[in-house]
C-alpha cells in the first residue's frame, strides 16, 4: 500500500508549545547578540572572553554565531527543517565571506573567498529548489 504525504509550504510556521518557543527565541537572540558583538567589535569580544586577540578569528566566530542565531530564529518561523538549515547556513556563510573580504590584508587568498562565496550560492540554490517544491 502506498503512503501519501501532505505537502505544505516550506514557509509554514511550526506549531510549538510556549516553553519551546521561549527557549528557542532566547537561545537565538543570545547567539545572534554574541555573533554581532564578535563580528562588529572583535577586540572587545576577545577581551571579554579572554581570548588572545586575532581579528579574523573573532570575525569568523561572529559569523558562525550569527548563523546559529539565525537558524534558531528561523526555526520559529518555518516548519521546514531543510529550509531552516539552508537559510541559517547562507546567513552564517555570507558573514564568513564578508569576514574574508574585510580581513584579506591579514591572511588568506582570493580563492578561499571565492570558494566560500560559491558555497553561499549553492545554499541559495538549494533554498530556491526547496521553495519551488523540491521535497524529495
Amino acid at each position: 500500500m502506498r503512503q501519501t504525504t501532505m505537502h505544505t509550504s516550506p514557509w509554514a510556521r511550526p506549531e510549538l508549545r510556549p516553553g519551546v518557543t521561549a527557549a528557542v527565541l532566547i537561545s537565538g537572540l543570545v547567539a545572534l547578540a554574541i555573533g554581532i558583538w564578535a563580528f562588529f567589535a572583535p577586540a572587545s569580544f576577545a577581551e571579554f572572553v579572554a581570548f588572545p586577540y586575532n581579528r579574523h578569528l573573532m570575525h569568523d566566530v561572529g559569523a558562525f554565531q550569527i548563523g546559529i542565531g539565525a537558524t534558531l530564529l528561523l526555526a520559529l518561523l518555518w516548519a521546514d527543517s531543510i529550509m531552516v538549515v539552508l537559510a541559517g547556513y547562507v546567513v552564517g556563510s555570507s558573514f564568513h565571506v564578508v569576514s574574508h573580504i574585510i580581513d584579506r590584508h591579514i591572511g588568506g587568498n582570493i580563492y578561499e573567498t571565492l570558494g566560500l562565496g560559491l558555497l553561499v550560492v549553492i545554499g541559495l540554490a538549494g533554498m530556491y529548489a526547496r521553495a519551488r517544491g523540491g521535497r524529495a
